[in-house]
C-alpha cells in the first residue's frame, strides 16, 4: 500500500478541489458524488489500480468531473479541465477515447455491463488484470446492470470489483433500490463487503483482501451526497446544487498543495500505460457463388461462420439463448465457461441488454464480439447499440426472424419499425443481405471495419437464392441485381433481404425495362458517389421491403411496406395478406408507369 490515511485525505480533497473547480467553471454538472465519492475513486487509483493492468468503470457517469479530476491529477493526458462541458472540451459523461476512460458511461446501468465485458475479456485473454467499477443507486435500479451482475456471478469473475457509492439519494428523493440489496448479491453469487465509503482504513482494507475471492466482488461503500455542503444528504445535492459563491469557497477549502504533489509522485511512478486498440481481422477470402437451393439467409451467415471462426481467435460469438435459432452456434463453436475460459462462444441467457453492454467492454479490450437474438428484441438493448454506435466500438448485433415472414409466431414476434429505427442510429452499418455473397460482404466488411458496429438482419424462412452478377459493386450498398431487358429503364424495383425474390418475380411480370436493385446495406449507398448512385436508380422508383415504410422515400417513388401490427397465420399467408405479392405489385407498377 504506497499512502496512508493521512495522504490519501490530502490527494482526495485535492480531487475535490479540481472537479469542483470544473463544474464551477462549466456553470454545469454533478457535485454530489464529487463531494460523496471522491474517497473511494481515489484509494483505488492512489493504492491499487494498476495503469498497464487494470481498468476503472464510471458507471455512474454523471460523476465524469470526478473522474476526469483524478485522471488529470494522476497524470492521463486528458487535456484542461476547464474545458468541461465546453465544445471541443471535455464531454458531460465519459466517453470511450478519452485517455483512462474505460467506456462511454452516462445511461446508468450500461458502465455495469461493460466492466462485466471487459472482466470477461481479461479472463478469455488469460490475463491478471482486475476490472474496478463505481456505480450509483440508479445503477443498480436499472434492469441492464442486475442482468449483468446475474451474469457475471454465474461465470465467478472474481476479477471484477463493483463498488457502490450508496448514498441513499436519487434525483427525485429516497432511492429506490431494492429493500435489501447485500442479499441480492449474495443471490447472485457475490461476495459482499459493506464499509464506510468516507474511511480510507476500511477503502484499504476491503480492496486489500479482493485476491482470495473466489467470486465477483461488491463493496457496499456508505457515503453522504454533497459530504460537507450545504445540501449535504439531500436531492439538491445530486447536480449543481449549490451556489456559485459556496463552490467558489469548497474549492478554496478544498485546496491541498500537498495533495496535488502527492499525486505527481504517484504519477511518475506509474508513468507506464498502455491503451488496448480495436484490432482489425485479416479476413481471408470467403464466398458463396454459383447456383443454390432455397435456403434462408440465417442459415448462411452460419455457414460464413462456420468457415471463419477457426481463422479469427478473437472472433468472440454469442446468443441470448438462441444459438440454434439464429445460427450464431456453429459446429466450430466452443462454450466459453469457467474456470479456463477457452472456447470462442458464450451463452448469455435470456439477457439481451446485458449481452450488447458486455460485448461493448469485451470489444474495447480488444476482442470481436457478436450476439444473436431475434430482430423484434433489438429494442431490448438498442441502448447498448446505440452506445457501440457512440464510442466507435466493431460489435456485431446477429438479428435472425426479420420480418412478418415469422408467420405463425404472430404479431409480438413480427419486426415491423426495428429495421428502418437501426437505421436512423448514426455510425452504424445495417445489412440485409439476400445472397451468399452479400451475406459474406457483410461478414467481411464488418469484421474489417476498427471503428463501428454493424447489425446483421437475417431471415428465418428459406428464399430463393439468386446470385449477384460477377463484378457486382455489393460493398456501395446497392447493385443491379437483375438488368432491364431493354436499353431504356422505365422503373427501378428495389429491395433487401427476404424481398428481392420477390421484386425480381414482380420484375418479370412488367416485362420490358423494369430492372431490379438488391440494397443490403443502406449506409454504404448513401455514401457512395453520386453518379453510381444516379446509375442504380434509375425510371420511377419502387421500394419493397417488409417493414415500416416511411424512410424508403429518401430514394423511392413509392414503397411497399408495412405500417401496422402483423397477425398469426402461415407466414406465406401473412406476407402475402399485407401486399406482398407479387401480381399485385406488378399491376399497380404497370398502371404507374404507362
Amino acid at each position: 500500500m504506497k499512502y496512508n490515511s493521512k495522504d490519501l485525505k490530502e490527494m482526495s480533497n485535492a480531487v475535490r478541489a479540481a472537479a469542483l473547480d470544473a463544474v464551477l467553471s462549466a456553470h454545469s454538472g454533478h457535485i454530489g458524488i464529487v463531494l460523496g465519492a471522491a474517497d473511494v475513486v481515489t484509494t483505488v487509483f492512489a493504492n491499487f489500480l494498476h495503469p498497464a493492468r487494470d481498468r476503472f468503470i464510471l458507471s455512474a457517469g454523471h460523476g465524469s468531473a470526478l473522474l476526469y479530476a483524478v485522471l488529470k491529477l494522476a497524470g492521463y493526458n486528458i487535456g484542461d479541465l476547464k474545458s468541461f462541458r465546453k465544445m471541443g472540451g471535455l464531454p458531460g459523461h465519459p466517453e470511450y477515447g478519452i485517455d483512462g476512460v474505460g467506456a462511454t458511461t452516462g445511461p446508468l446501468g450500461q458502465g455495469v455491463g461493460n466492466a462485466v465485458g471487459v472482466a470477461l475479456a481479461e479472463k478469455i485473454k488469460h490475463s491478471d488484470g482486475r476490472v474496478y467499477c463505481l456505480c450509483s443507486d440508479g445503477d443498480l435500479m436499472e434492469g441492464v446492470a442486475q442482468e449483468s451482475i446475474a451474469f457475471a456471478g454465474r461465470y465467478g469473475l472474481n476479477n471484477l470489483v463493483l463498488m457502490w457509492d450508496d448514498n441513499g439519494i436519487s434525483i427525485d428523493g429516497t432511492a429506490l433500490t431494492d429493500v435489501d440489496i447485500p442479499s441480492r448479491m449474495v443471490a447472485a453469487g457475490w461476495k459482499v463487503i459493506s464499509i464506510n465509503g468516507n474511511d480510507f482504513n476500511r477503502i484499504n482494507a476491503a480492496l486489500m483482501g479482493l485476491g482470495r475471492s473466489r467470486k465477483p466482488v461488491f463493496i457496499q461503500c456508505r457515503t453522504v451526497i454533497g459530504h460537507g455542503s450545504s445540501v449535504a444528504g439531500t436531492p439538491r445535492a445530486h447536480g449543481y446544487g449549490l451556489s456559485d459563491d459556496e463552490l467558489v469557497e469548497c474549492v478554496r477549502a478544498m485546496q491541498s498543495p500537498r495533495g496535488v504533489e502527492l499525486w505527481r509522485e504517484h504519477a511518475r511512478a506509474d508513468a507506464s500505460r498502455t491503451a488496448t486498440g480495436m484490432l482489425s481481422v485479416d479476413v481471408p477470402r470467403i464466398a458463396f457463388g454459383g447456383a443454390m437451393s432455397d435456403i434462408s439467409t440465417r442459415e448462411l451467415s452460419g455457414k460464413y461462420l462456420e468457415k471463419i471462426l477457426p481463422h479469427v481467435p478473437n472472433l468472440i460469438g454469442g446468443s441470448a439463448d438462441l444459438g440454434a435459432s439464429t445460427n450464431a452456434k456453429t459446429s466450430v463453436s466452443r462454450d466459453i465457461l469457467p474456470p479456463r475460459f477457452d472456447g470462442n462462444y458464450i451463452n448469455y441467457g435470456v439477457r439481451e441488454h446485458a449481452m450488447g453492454a458486455i460485448m461493448n467492454g469485451m470489444a474495447t479490450m480488444g476482442l470481436r464480439p457478436y450476439g444473436a437474438t431475434f430482430l423484434v428484441f433489438s429494442d431490448y438493448l438498442r441502448p447498448s447499440i446505440r452506445l457501440s454506435a457512440l464510442s466507435g466500438l466493431p460489435v456485431i448485433y446477429v438479428f435472425t426472424h426479420d420480418s412478418i415472414a415469422v408467420g405463425e409466431d404472430g404479431p409480438t414476434h413480427q419486426p415491423i419499425e426495428q429495421l428502418p429505427s437501426l437505421r436512423l442510429i448514426p455510425n452504424l452499418n445495417v445489412f440485409r443481405p439476400c445472397n451468399g455473397e452479400e451475406v459474406a460482404a457483410a461478414w467481411n466488411t464488418a469484421l474489417r471495419d476498427t471503428s463501428r458496429p454493424s447489425c446483421m438482419i437475417l431471415s428465418r424462412q428459406k428464399i430463393s437464392i439468386v446470385p449477384a452478377p460477377r463484378g457486382a459493386d455489393i460493398e456501395k450498398g446497392a447493385y443491379v441485381i437483375v438488368p432491364s431487358s431493354s436499353r431504356r429503364v422505365r422503373a427501378t424495383i428495389v429491395a433487401t433481404g427476404a424481398e428481392v425474390p420477390l421484386a425480381i418475380d414482380v420484375a418479370r411480370r412488367i416485362g420490358r425495362g423494369v430492372q431490379v436493385v438488391s440494397m443490403p446495406c443502406v449506409e454504404q449507398f448513401r455514401n457512395a458517389p453520386a453518379d453510381y448512385k444516379k446509375s442504380i436508380l434509375r425510371g420511377y422508383v419502387v421500394a419493397i421491403e417488409a417493414a415500416a415504410s416511411a424512410s424508403w422515400f429518401e430514394f423511392a417513388d413509392a414503397v411497399v411496406g408495412i405500417d401496422e401490427f402483423g397477425a398469426s397465420g402461415n407466414g406465406a399467408a401473412v406476407y402475402k395478406h399485407f401486399g406482398f405479392d407479387a401480381d399485385v405489385i406488378a399491376r399497380d407498377i404497370a398502371r404507374r408507369i404507362k
